[in-house]
């Protein structure tokens, strides 16, 4: 029968100590507990202090901050008096619960309310807690929707401690007291997580490579960890971005302070700021009461993979633990660096990839601190480690060396792309390693590349009627597409640059322009298209010559793209590379009747000296002597 008693008479029925809360739990029950920071603390620690009186009790959690220490309880006890499902390691303070990996049950964050709604892990009790009712009795779950929605709504019994710190948060965050069946009242500070200080050069080097991947209007999901912290310092000089991510934390609230942020553009749910769940300090919180700018969802809308795809320009940002050359994640949760766990990872990895303009982002470190010096973060094959996203997945990897677009790419060009970004101390023994693994062929040559560093700061892009074109340094994954730019020049462009009717562009002779140092040899591409993707139209080569100091350079583009000033641009950015590098001056080989050539290097501010050998015209300039 419907309850038809008014709301306010029930709710001072209902109140009750959290010692009498505590004693209604029964042993042998399944009991779910309130997520994240929105744990209800009160309610643990007696249930923690009361444990002795029970046996056979399964706690069910989310992300568990470990404010009291169940699963010490469940090591002590062997299990006896309580045992611990826990979904989502999470970032737990305590270095222990890391370890603990029996308590794990991996899901897709996205499944969870449905294994509760549905009864297929039926919930005995829930503790949560809320903030205080409003006039019409409804109370918000504040801070932490996600899954306890799901077992508030379904579980037999619920008991719910009211916090006025707890903020009221707008969206379906909502239960009512005639929903609940015990409250306790009790005012404590909510759980936070202090704001994290960017102090790794290497952070803030994986910042910068993924601001380049990412649009104005994009809208971005963000994992909890320090490199994420990092991006969101980079995106200070983007626009009209927006929000759809499992956590809000204090640099979004940042971002949407300074105006980054304004969700105009998401496609779905625009004006909002959508999330599950809060991870802060209190002036978030603070911000989150009653802001009409925010809507929090349960995790079966915010990481549902549709949901996630139908956003403009989907961004998804998460942290891998460790990568193999062929592109398998393993994303395990680590107390020390915050890294996520599986839950949300791969809802967003898939659900960003099949949004219009969206992409998938997996960032790691190169190589982790040990106690004998470093390791590879990247390694030859994923043995006994847990695989989180497979590689049919992965689409964009980022370190702090370069960015990569694994997606649609075949094993031996995802092994090129994953060593050229990882740590050079560990290159030739992942090439090495990948050779015996049948990963890459025997022949091939790593090269320069080994110890190389790719120089984002030449990166530059360019408008040409319309028409973007990324200036970079090459890279090892680049070779395919440069011996296809070659094989695509006219008989004559061809003869111009190589000084023959040359007709085979091995792969050999394309490595020694892909896998470059950047310092003694530095190759220079126009490309078209969307990263990964895109076509070489243009190639242009700076190779030192050590007696003399100088370097050579030659230039090819794409006939279609001739004309459009890409060869001053060429000189011009290897004129300045070389001065930086030390190098003294450039020089060139050509035909004499090659006027382009010839006027390209007049364009430089250096005086052009000229001479023949064997027939051949030699332009050379030295950068000590400016041009009249």
């Amino acid at each position: 029968m419907p309850n038809t008693e008014y709301w306010a008479d029930t709710y001072l029925e209902k109140s009750v100590t959290a010692e009498e809360a505590i004693s209604r739990i029964r042993s042998g029950q399944r009991v779910f507990i309130g997520s994240g920071c929105g744990e209800p603390q009160v309610l643990i620690q007696t249930l923690v202090e009361k444990t002795n009186d029970f046996s056979g009790l399964e706690i069910v959690r989310l992300l568990g901050r470990e404010t009291a220490s169940l699963t010490a309880i469940a090591d002590r006890t062997m299990d006896t008096n309580l045992n611990i499902r826990s979904i989502y390691l999470g970032s737990s303070r305590s270095e222990s619960i890391a370890k603990q990996r029996r308590f794990i049950t991996p899901m897709n964050m996205s499944d969870v309310p449905m294994l509760f709604t549905t009864r297929k892990l039926p919930l005995n009790v829930a503790l949560i807690q809320v903030s205080p009712a409003d006039d019409f009795g409804w109370m918000s779950l504040g801070i932490a929707v996600d899954v306890t929605m799901a077992a508030a709504r379904s579980a037999d019994f619920v008991i719910a401690q009211v916090n006025p710190i707890m903020p009221r948060v707008m969206g379906q965050s909502f239960i009512h007291v005639n929903d609940v069946d015990l409250i306790v009242e009790h005012e404590e500070d909510l759980q936070t997580v202090p704001q994290s200080k960017i102090s790794s050069e290497e952070a803030l080097k994986i910042g910068s490579h993924i601001a380049q991947l990412i649009e104005d209007g994009s809208t971005l999901q963000i994992g909890l960890d320090a490199m994420s912290q990092a991006t969101m310092h980079a995106l200070a000089s983007k626009n009209d971005l927006g929000v759809h991510s499992q956590f809000l934390t204090d640099d979004i609230m940042h971002l949407y302070a300074t105006g980054n942020v304004n969700n105009k553009k998401k496609g779905i749910n625009e004006g909002k700021m959508v999330a599950s769940m809060a991870v802060g300090t209190p002036n978030l919180y603070e911000f989150l009461n009653d802001n009409p700018a925010v809507d929090f969802h349960p995790s079966d809308y915010v990481n549902d993979p549709f949901v996630i795809a139908q956003h403009n320009k989907m961004i998804s940002m998460n942290v891998a633990r460790t990568m193999d050359l062929t592109g398998q994640v393993s994303a395990e949760a680590s107390a020390a660096t915050r890294f996520a766990g599986v839950s949300g990872i791969p809802d967003f990895v898939r659900g960003a990839r099949r949004s219009p303009g969206g992409k998938s982002i997996l960032m790691l470190f190169s190589c982790s601190k040990t106690e004998d010096g470093f390791e590879s973060n990247i390694v030859p094959q994923l043995n006994d480690t847990v695989t989180v996203v497979p590689r049919g997945d992965v689409h964009y990897v980022v370190t702090e060396y370069g960015a990569v677009n694994l997606f649609g790419k075949s094993v031996q060009e995802r092994t090129m792309a994953m060593i050229s970004i990882a740590h050079p101390d560990f290159r030739e023994f992942l090439f090495e390693r990948a050779k015996e693994k049948g990963f890459i062929g025997a022949e091939r040559n790593l090269g320069e590349a080994a110890k190389a560093i790719y120089p984002v700061q030449l990166e530059e892009t360019l408008d040409r009627n319309g028409e973007k074109l990324t200036i970079r340094p090459a890279k090892p994954v680049d070779e395919r597409r440069i011996q296809e730019h070659y094989y695509s020049l006219p008989k004559e462009d061809v003869l111009t640059r190589f000084f023959c009717q040359k007709t085979i562009f091995a792969r050999a002779e394309m490595e020694t322009r892909s896998h470059v140092d950047y310092v003694n040899d530095l190759t220079l591409v126009a490309v078209v298209g969307e990263f990964g993707f895109g076509k070489v139209v243009a190639v242009a080569e700076s190779m030192k010559l050590e007696q003399e100091n100088v370097a050579e350079v030659a230039f090819s583009v794409s006939e279609k793209y001739q004309g459009k000033g890409l060869g001053t641009f060429f000189i011009k950015k290897l004129a300045a590379a070389a001065r930086a590098n030390g190098i003294a001056g450039l020089v060139a080989y050509t035909f004499p009747s090659n006027k382009a050539m010839i006027n390209l290097f007049k364009t430089l501010p250096y005086k052009v000296k000229t001479s023949y050998e064997d027939g051949d015209l030699f332009l050379s300039c030295r950068f000590s002597e400016l041009a009249d």
